[in-house]
């Protein structure tokens, strides 16, 4: 195995699904460590630092989020959770306990390998060089030093308040944000009204952005959940 190879830990008790996913992943040159229950997977992470953890969280001798949480004690690495479970509360407790993404089986390969390199993208790039500098994504521009956004070259005005909120959602670019990770970032806390708060923020930056309702332009609404500033 060439050593300049992404290791990618994969968890999944379902054999096909894992020689599924196994395949496509090594088709795009990643190199694979396979996992059929947490406790091999807690053993082959610490063995392997691997740098992206797929992880589904219907194991059958751990809740795929007590793995997450152990991970998230220990490193940084990317968490990309696949999993049926499609209750907002499944994925509301998976961001929150950190991981990076959610995807709901059943899954598109592209979509998945395109959710893969966002979040190995992230990781190599971190968060600490982005408020200095530029966000692009499209024809929208955040000027982090200026506090300034622009939409096809024409600057659009945002009170502080929806800015903040902006900047957060560029830091992660690519990844779900949960509406409490947002509240704590801009708020610093939250309260009965955050979330209500959060989302008429929210509805005013879309309308100054040009977006119609429903449309995932620059933002992707997940109801229930949060949101994700597209990346590309």
């Amino acid at each position: 195995m060439s050593n300049n190879k992404y290791k990618i830990l994969l968890v999944e008790d379902e054999e096909n699904i894992r020689d599924f996913v196994q395949t496509i992943m090594e088709a795009n040159a990643y190199q694979v460590i396979p996992a059929k229950t947490g406790a091999q997977a807690s053993l082959l992470f610490h063995s392997h630092l691997p740098d992206l953890v797929i992880l589904d969280l219907g194991l059958p001798d751990m809740d795929g989020l007590e793995l997450i949480r152990e991970i998230r004690a220990a490193s940084a690495i990317p968490i990309l959770v696949l999993s049926a479970r499609t209750q907002e509360l499944d994925k509301v407790y998976a961001l929150d306990l950190g991981a990076n993404d959610y995807v709901t089986k059943p899954f598109g390969i592209s979509e998945l390998l395109a959710r893969v390199r966002v979040a190995l993208r992230d990781s190599r790039s971190g968060p600490e060089g982005l408020p200095g500098g530029r966000f692009t994504m499209g024809d929208l521009e955040i000027d982090h030093e200026k506090r300034r956004v622009t939409i096809a070259g024409k600057e659009v005005r945002f009170t502080q308040t929806e800015y903040n909120i902006l900047a957060v959602l560029a830091e992660h670019a690519g990844k779900m944000m949960t509406y409490s990770a947002i509240i704590r970032a801009v708020w610093g806390g939250s309260d009965q009204g955050s979330v209500k708060k959060l989302q008429v923020n929210m509805a005013n930056i879309r309308k100054k952005m040009g977006s119609k309702p429903g449309e995932n332009r620059y933002i992707i609404n997940e109801l229930g959940v949060g949101y994700r500033m597209c990346q590309e």
